[in-house]
């Protein structure tokens, strides 16, 4: 995974769970609301299986591979790449490129982009951190979180 320096990048920087984002477009840049999200994530990265209520999701893969799950259907996406999970539908996946995956997603309203920014936290170094499974207390932290921000945590993340 290509993880160069962005130091000139005058994108946001974050860590959200094991995940280096940087908010390339914030929802607020225009009239029309659309925030563009740049991941970087480890292999075996999973979010926990959630739903929009408020915004349907775009993911574009940049580079690696990804498995998705969005509603009961199970695919697999590689670079050029995309997908959606619309509002409304459950959905997951998982980073199954052993160099991680790099990935871009857009939303069209604030609420995914408002949870990133109130559970993320400072980012230090240009660089994905070691992978780590969350703990409890996070696993319930990201479910109030979410919830604040039209988004529920429905089960565990993609096996």
């Amino acid at each position: 995974m290509n993880t160069h320096d962005e130091a000139g990048d005058p994108g946001e920087h974050l860590w959200f769970m094991n995940t280096w984002v940087t908010i390339r477009r914030p929802s607020s840049s225009a009239a029309d609301g659309v925030s563009i999200i740049e991941h970087h994530m480890p292999y075996g990265d999973s979010p926990p299986l959630h739903v929009h209520h408020d915004e349907d999701e775009v993911f574009h893969v940049l580079e690696g591979a990804v498995r998705v799950q969005v509603g009961g259907n199970i695919q697999e996406f590689a670079a050029g790449q995309t997908f959606v999970a619309p509002r409304g539908t459950p959905h997951t996946f998982k980073v199954t490129s052993p160099e991680g995956l790099r990935c871009l997603t857009l939303t069209f309203g604030a609420g995914f982009e408002t949870l990133v920014r109130e559970f993320g936290r400072p980012i230090g170094a240009m660089a994905l951190p070691p992978a780590a499974e969350p703990t409890p207390e996070m696993i319930a932290s990201l479910t109030a979180v979410a919830g604040r921000n039209g988004i529920d945590i429905l089960g565990p993340p993609l096996a």
